[in-house]
C-alpha cells in the first residue's frame, strides 16, 4: 500500500516502512507527525483519488534526522561581458520514517 502525499509545495509517493527526505518541518528528532494533505492513497489494482475517499485517510510518520543536503553550485555567466558569479547552496531536509497509511 502506498499513499501519495502533499508536504512543502511537492508530492511525495511514500510506501509504510520507507524514509523519505522531505523539505524542513518543524520538529525535534523522534517526534510523530500526521500529513493533512493526502492525494491518493491505495494499491495497484485499487487506487483511491476520490475527496470522499479520502476524507479519513491518514499517513502518520517519525521525523528521523534534520540535517542539510549536500552542497549545489550555482553559477552565472555572460560570454564576453567579464560577468561571473559562482554561489553554493545546501537546502535543509527533513528524513521521515513513515510508521503508518490507512484508508479509514
Amino acid at each position: 500500500m502506498y499513499a501519495v502525499i502533499d508536504t512543502g509545495g511537492h508530492q511525495h509517493r511514500v510506501a509504510e516502512g520507507e524514509i523519505v527526505h522531505l523539505q524542513k518541518i518543524e520538529g525535534e528528532i523522534g517526534q510523530e507527525i500526521t500529513f493533512p494533505k493526502i492525494l491518493a492513497i491505495g494499491s495497484r489494482e485499487n487506487l483511491a483519488a476520490s475527496p470522499a475517499s479520502l476524507e479519513k485517510a491518514h499517513v502518520k510518520g517519525v521525523i528521523v534526522n534534520q540535517g542539510r543536503d549536500k552542497k549545489i553550485i550555482v553559477f552565472k555567466k555572460k560570454r564576453r561581458k567579464n560577468y561571473r558569479r559562482k554561489n553554493g547552496h545546501r537546502q535543509y531536509f527533513t528524513a521521515v520514517r513513515i510508521t503508518e497509511i490507512a484508508s479509514s
